[in-house]
């Protein structure tokens, strides 16, 4: 039986990830800095489908996160197949006023963790010839977001990153895929801080988790570089850099995004 390791676990993609794996019977070892979600989950997973759940309660932006959660692994003596990096958060608003210390977080845990954590597993997958791994990217990383400066940018990083380990492991025998998914159904807007009073011809149209886990997993068994989830509207949205100007395009979602902020 196979065994991913999810991180972000408790709540929203990351649970949604680990329930169809709990389906797929493959155990799990599930990361968050969530105890009580992460422990309730675990169990009712393992009780439901007769699948090995380890829990690992772990902030990723602490110093040492990551290797703490690799020796951890080694210490069970488990082997990971799949690793599905998917925590992580956003922030919104105008970049000069937001505390700069959820900034560097995000960075954190978007960027550095997701990072150490695919250094620290890749290798052994490419020992054993099979594996994969699947970093939760988004459609805002094909495009600058204005009012979610930092945050478009560490998924256009995670992109960038995906894709080009996706080319350098053909002949590995592991996989890799950047997830790019859209609005979806979770606590990210919360989390966010996205305005409550926002009108609701600005809110965008979310698509439900189990959609965007089912095509990353379909994804990822065909080998994809990335996969772009919630449908034409989304496709669109990432395309549009290839007909319009870079100035042009950011000028249009700073519009867009602005409009939040105006429904305070």
């Amino acid at each position: 039986m196979k065994t991913a390791l999810i991180t972000g676990a408790s709540s929203g993609i990351g649970e949604t990830f680990a329930q169809e794996l709990a389906v797929r019977k493959t155990n799990l070892v599930l990361v968050a800095s969530s105890e009580d979600k992460l422990q309730k989950l675990a169990n009712n997973l393992q009780n439901k489908y007769q699948i090995q759940t380890d829990v690992i309660v772990q902030d990723l932006t602490a110093p040492a996160a990551t290797k703490s959660v690799f020796e951890i692994v080694l210490q069970k003596g488990l082997t990971i197949d799949l690793l599905v990096n998917n925590a992580g958060f956003g922030d919104y608003g105008n970049f000069a006023e937001r505390p700069l210390e959820k900034q560097v977080n995000m960075i954190q845990l978007n960027i550095t963790a997701l990072v150490e954590l695919t250094h620290l597993f890749l290798p052994g997958m490419q020992q054993r010839k099979s594996g994969g791994i699947i970093n939760v990217a988004s459609i805002g990383g094909f495009q600058p977001l204005p009012y979610m400066s930092v945050y478009g940018a560490t998924k256009a990083f995670v992109l960038s990153f995906s894709e080009a380990l996706w080319a350098e492991n053909q002949d590995s025998g592991v996989k890799i895929l950047a997830l790019c998914p859209g609005p979806t159904e979770s606590d990210f807007f919360q989390k966010a801080e996205f305005p409550e009073s926002a009108g609701e011809t600005s809110k965008p149209k979310l698509t439900s988790a189990e959609e965007v886990v089912q095509d990353a997993l379909q994804a990822l068994e065909k080998n994809q570089s990335n996969v772009v989830t919630g449908g034409f509207f989304n496709q669109v949205i990432v395309n549009t850099s290839r007909f319009l100007p870079r100035e042009t395009l950011a000028n249009l979602v700073e519009k867009q995004f602005k409009s939040f902020q105006q429904n305070k």
